[in-house]
């Protein structure tokens, strides 16, 4: 995967290209995304891939003119254009999923497939999403992991959660990207998706780890139902980082749009 730069009216983006095939358009979660992340391999050897950063992740420059759900949604249309995409598939993971839905709702025409990996955007009463912005380092493999161990392996890159210099690192990094998250998922991440969940006329295939601690599997069944003939594929063993977890099972999901 190669870091490039395009583009918009309102600031630079950076963004991941790779593979060959159909134009897919990648949207990242919270964490944000890397180079070297093994499901981006999977998903360039399938589908010519373009993964943007959101400003202030990465090397990113921060746009303050994106205030809300709306100017996301359109920022991401930006990108879109300034790519030159012509109704690539779109898929998102986590916060990503939810700016894929909004994207699938605002111009139903322009979207034809699109895969909703635990996408935020809904709130259930009942079902709660844990709040990210309160949530310690150490307390993020259980909330994102099914094998927490292997999680907080991958979390730390193997370092201990006091060591000084991760810790600092995470904290900078984290309070960066989360400063832009936080403007559609604080205090809880639902800005009217679910009212327009029914604007969405793409193929749309949803997919969630059984054991999603951050991101209830009930939240499934609210966008399947909300969504016209869209398809939920489950996956045993597997939390909210299903795509690190079960890359292999979220490719054979996501194939099945064709």
């Amino acid at each position: 995967m190669q870091l490039k730069t395009v583009h918009t009216p309102h600031v630079p983006v950076r963004y991941f290209e790779g593979g060959t095939g159909a134009p897919l358009l990648f949207l990242h979660g919270a964490g944000g995304l890397v180079a070297g992340d093994p499901f981006f391999a999977k998903l360039a050897g399938k589908y010519h891939v373009y993964a943007p950063l959101l400003p202030g992740y990465g090397d990113s420059e921060e746009c303050h003119e994106l205030r809300d759900m709306l100017d996301f949604t359109l920022h991401n249309w930006d990108v879109v254009d300034a790519l030159a995409l012509k109704k690539p598939i779109i898929v998102g993971h986590s916060m990503g999923g939810m700016i894929a839905a909004e994207m699938a709702a605002i111009a139903p025409h322009d979207v034809d497939r699109l895969g909703l990996i635990a996408p935020a955007g809904l709130w259930l009463d009942n079902h709660p999403i844990p709040d990210l912005f309160a949530t310690m380092p150490y307390d993020f493999p259980k909330l994102l992991f099914h094998n927490v161990e292997a999680g907080a392996a991958l979390f730390t890159a193997g370092v201990a959660f006091d060591d000084p210099e991760w810790l600092k690192s995470f904290l900078v990094s984290n309070a960066r990207q989360l400063g832009m998250a936080g403007k559609i998922l604080f205090p809880i991440p639902e800005r009217g998706l679910s009212a327009r969940l029914y604007r969405i006329r793409a193929k749309t295939i949803l997919v969630w780890g059984d054991s999603d601690k951050l991101i209830s599997p009930i939240y499934a069944e609210a966008f399947k139902k909300g969504i016209k003939g869209a398809e939920l594929v489950a996956i045993p063993e597997a939390g909210h980082m299903v795509t690190i977890e079960k890359p292999d099972q979220v490719m054979a999901a996501l194939g099945r749009l064709g």
